[in-house]
């Protein structure tokens, strides 16, 4: 159980979705953290599925993984960017879960001679989890997915509700974010979305204390009176969550509205002022770069850039860490396949090929890559990004006609890609991938060692397929070089080329472990190696080459 001085900080969102809950969350833990205090967060997920790891990125956008192996929400990636804590599998919790642990108990005899209800069970069980993801920890901040209404979402609204009984009203905190729009057609702004929004809320048991208003700008006084004034909470407790051009910016739009000063009072808490300069460094630097580097992300899901949330940021990081700006370019990988690399690909400083499963676009992966390769433009493959350069190389350097990866066809001519011994034998699809993180041993003179400063490194994993060792004489003596290998040997971890400026792929995911003040090593390279690209074009013009 937590500790007697844990405090609970609960936020739920109303109107509408995608307001930006898990970046309110954040940057709440932020400012705490920054105040001195030790920072842990719970997303609770009112779907049915166990995890989002069987979930379509259409439908759910990207799946963030854990050290422990959990896949988790994406807002955990967000958490995890903000505070220092690292999230785990006890820090993501959905309804699947919970009914799931209910089930088996009930399957066991715990309820023995009992009915199990959603009201105590269900709730009881949420309340647990909350308890054990803040143990050891001075603030616990619980988002609870979804909207306010949301019949799946009713089960842990009652359960944070309960929460202030069973903990003690001084020891818990409501945090309400909603949205005020601007309509322009009569030019003003409109509070009544915040109003039904608390009142559902409040009819459910709950009455917050800090409402959080969405809106594109500063909500004067007078339209916080009145929000005040009709959702019962007072004025100053009314914050302007304002948007902001840079994601990192809402801390410090957070602070300067007093929000961080109406918690701790409010929690009857007694730290310091919170120090925020490196938050504000962060945000001159995006706000004044010193120069401009064009990436290109060739991938499959770019119609939705949630699927690549923790890249995107990475990224950014990149940028952050070389005081550049980063200008992505998201292309399709079946345009690709349409009108050619050069045609898409021509102004890109950089080129970048994520992961991802299924072989749509696949060609249009393996043509990119070639591209990158032939024209030396600096080139970053993860994941199936890696495996797609591994069949490049074997197709178009080796000679190995046919080659292709055994996930999209079972019967190739050489399958330098396939099935990971340990994953034959599995049939279920949910949580058995290779997960979590793993060792890694990196070659002596070699790039990732170079990046990287030390030879033994952690990364997360989420894969199933793998290169494939039989292929290692034949790679190896057409210059391909691999770099990071597992502790036993039998893994390829990292691949890069003796004779490109700069080409790595990795099968893991570094994204997980970016951070806007600690950038992760391998895209603080890449984005380097893309001004140095892009300065050397200055001087020698790229020559768009005709698709063969």
């Amino acid at each position: 159980m937590a500790g007697v001085k844990t405090k609970f900080i609960f936020v739920t969102g109303g109107v509408v979705s995608s307001l930006g809950k898990g970046l309110a969350s954040a940057s709440i833990g932020a400012l705490m953290e920054n105040r001195g205090l030790k920072v842990t967060l719970l997303k609770m997920d009112p779907y049915i599925n166990v995890d989002p790891g069987t979930m379509s990125p259409f439908q759910h956008g990207e799946v963030f993984v854990t050290d422990d192996g959990a896949e988790t929400d994406l807002d955990l990636g967000h958490y995890e960017r903000y505070v220092s804590t690292a999230m785990g599998r006890k820090n993501n919790c959905t309804t699947g879960q919970i009914y799931e642990t209910v089930i088996a108990k009930e399957r066991r005899g715990d309820y023995l001679g009992g009915t199990v209800q959603v009201i105590p069970h269900i709730t009881d069980e949420i309340k647990r989890r909350i308890l054990a993801a803040a143990e050891g920890y001075d603030i616990a901040i619980g988002e609870v997915g979804g909207t306010v209404g949301d019949i799946e979402g009713l089960p842990f609204l009652e359960a944070i509700r309960q929460f202030a009984w069973d903990w003690g009203r001084e020891n818990v905190l409501y945090v309400h974010l909603t949205l005020v729009p601007y309509i322009t057609g009569g030019g003003e702004l409109k509070t009544k979305p915040t109003q039904h929004s608390v009142k559902e809320l409040t009819g459910l048991g709950i009455q917050p204390d800090i409402l959080l208003c969405r809106t594109d700008r500063f909500l004067d006084r007078k339209i916080k009176a009145k929000i005040a004034h009709f959702c019962n909470v007072k004025e100053e407790s009314v914050i302007t969550a304002k948007d902001v051009e840079w994601i990192y910016e809402v801390p410090l739009v957070f602070h300067e509205e007093g929000l961080d000063a109406q918690i701790v009072e409010k929690l009857h808490m007694w730290t310091g002022a919170p120090n925020l300069q490196k938050w504000q460094k962060i945000v001159q630097v995006l706000n004044a770069p010193k120069s401009v580097v064009k990436i290109a992300v060739v991938g499959k899901y770019m119609s939705l850039k949630e699927s690549y949330k923790s890249l995107f940021e990475a990224l950014v990081h990149g940028g952050i860490a070389n005081e550049v700006k980063v200008e992505l370019e998201c292309i399709e990988a079946e345009k690709i396949e349409e009108v050619g690399a050069a045609e898409l690909l021509s102004q890109a400083d950089g080129i970048l090929v994520p992961g991802g499963f299924g072989d749509r676009g696949s060609e249009g992966k393996i043509e990119t890559i070639r591209y990158a390769r032939e024209n030396h433009i600096p080139f970053f493959g993860i994941c199936l990004g890696m495996q797609m350069a591994v069949v490049e190389f074997a197709r178009n350097v080796c000679g190995l006609i046919g080659a292709n990866s055994s996930e999209f066809e079972a019967n190739c001519a050489h399958a330098v890609i396939h099935l990971m011994a340990a994953q034959r034998s599995i049939d279920v699809k949910g949580g058995t991938m290779r997960l979590g993180a793993y060792p890694c041993v990196l070659q002596e003179d070699s790039l990732s060692l170079k990046l990287y400063g030390r030879k033994k490194i952690n990364e997360r994993h989420r894969h199933r397929y793998e290169f494939n060792n039989d292929y290692i004489e034949r790679f190896t003596a057409k210059g391909m070089a691999l770099s990071g290998v597992s502790p036993d040997g039998r893994l390829v971890e990292i691949i890069e080329l003796k004779d490109h400026p700069w080409f790595l792929g990795c099968q893991f995911h570094p994204e997980f472990k970016s951070r806007p003040m600690d950038c992760h090593p391998l895209f603080k390279g890449f984005i380097k190696a893309a001004l140095q690209n892009r300065q050397a074009i200055k001087e020698v013009p790229r020559i768009k080459v005709a698709r063969t």
